[in-house]
């Protein structure tokens, strides 16, 4: 891809689009940014910028439209690029034009961060220098662009990233798994589910593409596959009494990581497909396994009382299956801080957990009240006006013994900037609570 000299538009000055448009100008582009606010965008000193309502009518000539993942493609902001046949591109195609080396590409609806970081970490401590990036870690582009010499890129990829993409092409693909999520940015799951088969698009034969036995892509693949499962004893990896085993071949042993749970198993063994793909050893993805520490704000284990109450920040269940795998993975009795933005999901399927599962609900934010009701006839449940009443409603009701697990189901925009100020406030509030009791 040829940009020198080139026009290009890029939509949205996140850290996103600040990386393309560096990469652009870096490829001798004359790069223009865009944004519909009024950020603070220090450096890029070779960068025009229309910010503000003027960037909505902004209209000149480019070669390529690079979006930024967060901004819808029928956004004001894009929607006229479009229509007028405007090549568009997002920052994962942009960056991938200009990139050499093998890429592995992570995608589903729950899981993706925590396998991203595993696979990372199994390859760099085995002598494989991986970097994590997409939607975590560094943006492609500033990868791409970045003095470090890198063998692999790890890159956890969401629906609105592969959205975007065209020539893309991961040499290996992992599929985690499927729930509906972000219906308030697609009309249906199928558009949602399509986005994310968009991972598959360029794979060919040559390439491998790993998923999930018991919620996998449900489509025919070209690549070649390993399988895996913490409930399907049929897949490639299995779980059984709390060991991962390749074809009946122990791989590690759960109770030795710093991992719990069946859901951060599937993590693991996705992680370990990967390796196994990439030659490493299984001594060497054990030991490496051993020493990895899960990032926070998944199932994390903030404090364990004097009454046996465990209490757990999965602020990162940022909808309901996440806030499903969490339960699942758990033995009761839990006590449930859940709620949030309201982003049109169906929480009807949490039913049976809570019934079987939770002893007391304590609901908040935008969904709350809404899921109260659901709650009703199958556990106790009170509505909280804020997170600190949550926390001091949950200690006030969980019995001795209990798990306290703020699992939220959806996303925190209602009351916070992201899961993980939510997550931090929900810690500082478990440890002022324990300070004055």
């Amino acid at each position: 891809m040829n940009l020198k000299e080139q026009a290009i538009a890029v939509c949205g000055a996140g850290r996103s689009g600040q990386a393309a448009a560096r990469l652009a100008c870096a490829q001798g582009a004359h790069v223009t940014l865009l944004d519909s606010g009024e950020p603070s965008v220090p450096g890029l000193p070779d960068v025009d910028r229309v910010f503000g309502p003027e960037a909505l009518t902004w209209r000149e000539d480019v070669a390529h439209l690079v979006v930024s993942p967060g901004i819808d493609l029928a956004n004001p902001l894009v929607a006229p690029w479009v229509e007028a046949g405007t090549s568009v591109l997002g920052e994962i195609e942009l960056a991938s034009r200009f990139w050499g080396k093998r890429v592995i590409g992570i995608t589903g609806t729950n899981g993706k961060t925590t396998t991203t970081e595993l696979i990372t970490h199994l390859l760099n401590e085995n002598g494989c220098s991986a970097v994590a990036g997409g939607n975590y870690g560094k943006p492609f582009a500033e990868i791409v662009l970045d003095d470090a010499s890198y063998d692999v890129a790890v890159l956890e990829l969401s629906s609105f990233q592969l959205e975007t993409i065209d020539q893309f092409r991961p040499n290996v693909s992992v599929w985690m798994n499927f729930a509906p999520d972000h219906m308030d940015r697609y009309e249906s799951v199928d558009d949602y589910r399509d986005a994310k088969l968009a991972m598959y698009r360029n794979q060919t034969a040559e390439d491998w593409a790993i998923v999930n036995l018991s919620n996998g892509p449900g489509i025919e693949l070209i690549p070649q596959t390993l399988t895996f499962s913490a409930f399907d004893e049929g897949a490639d990896f299995a779980y059984r009494d709390g060991q991962i085993l390749l074809r009946g071949e122990s791989m590690a042993s759960m109770s030795d990581t710093y991992l719990a749970g069946k859901h951060n198993a599937e993590n693991l063994m996705a992680a370990m497909a990967v390796g196994s793909i990439q030659g490493l050893s299984t001594a060497g993805m054990r030991r490496a396994a051993l020493s990895y520490r899960p990032p926070r704000h998944r199932c994390e284990r903030v404090a364990q009382t004097d009454r046996g109450l465990l209490i757990l920040n999965d602020s990162k269940a940022t909808n309901v299956h996440a806030l499903e795998s969490s339960l699942r993975a758990l033995d009761g009795p839990i006590l449930l801080i859940a709620g949030g933005k309201q982003k049109g999901l169906s929480y009807d399927s949490l039913k049976p957990w809570l019934a079987e599962k939770v002893c007391h609900l304590v609901t908040l934010g935008e969904i709350g009240q809404n899921l109260t009701e659901l709650a009703d006839g199958l556990c106790p449940s009170t509505v909280a006006d804020s997170l600190m009443a949550a926390v001091k409603t949950a200690f006030r009701e969980a019995p001795d013994n209990a798990i306290i697990l703020f699992s939220p189901g959806t996303s925190s925009f209602d009351m916070f900037s992201g899961y993980e100020q939510r997550g931090d406030v929900f810690t500082d509030l478990v440890e002022q609570h324990l300070a004055n009791i």
